[in-house]
């Protein structure tokens, strides 16, 4: 296992060219106590950066981390292979990008979330992913393997929401369109 926080040059959100940015990246086994592990030191992570583990921001790391890290024991796992986790925090822009990488290259997660039928026991990773994420995605890795990644908003280290943040109570709706994942967004008030 690699050790931890480091500081990487990353485009920024707006794109305006490299930047430092503060990042963590960690390798786990392909496990079911490395997804855990990299849960727990995804809340750690935060907490580092300001935010407490009992906060919004630190609770949808963890549970989008734990969701993809899942997904890579379950579904991109090679035998001998590790799995990677990559937090880059812009809080300029306002969110944590979270990455897992795992050595699966034929499997890809589908393009838009599952339907899940309730008594199923499986599906609903990928659907949480989009409902917590500003968007998600995957890219393939050079030679072999598969990035997927998401990004999360999360209030600016000095409490203030950044311009595109919303308001916690307000969940987003969206509806994706075609291959191109056209969103429509419309915000839905919780307890409504």
């Amino acid at each position: 296992m690699s050790t931890g926080t480091t500081a990487t040059t990353a485009t920024t959100a707006t794109g305006d060219g490299p930047s430092e940015l503060p990042s963590f990246a960690e390798q786990f086994g392909s496990s079911p106590r490395g997804a855990q592990l990299a849960r727990r030191l995804a809340v750690r992570q935060m907490e580092v950066w300001g935010h407490p583990p009992a906060s919004d921001a630190s609770c949808t790391i963890a549970l989008v981390v734990g969701e993809l890290a899942a997904n890579a024991v379950l579904h991109g796992r090679v035998a001998g292979r590790d799995f990677g986790l990559r937090l880059t925090l812009d809080a300029a822009a306002g969110f944590v990008r979270i990455e897992v990488s795992d050595a699966a290259s034929v499997k890809r997660p589908p393009t838009t979330p599952p339907t899940s039928y309730p008594e199923g026991e499986s599906g609903r990773g990928l659907l949480l992913v989009d409902l917590l994420s500003v968007r998600w995605g995957s890219t393939p890795r050079h030679p072999l393997g598969k990035t997927v990644w998401a990004e999360c908003a999360v209030l600016a280290m000095n409490g203030r929401a950044a311009d595109h943040a919303q308001d916690p109570r307000e969940r987003t709706e969206r509806t994706r369109e075609g291959k191109r994942g056209t969103e429509r967004e419309s915000p839905v008030r919780l307890g409504d």
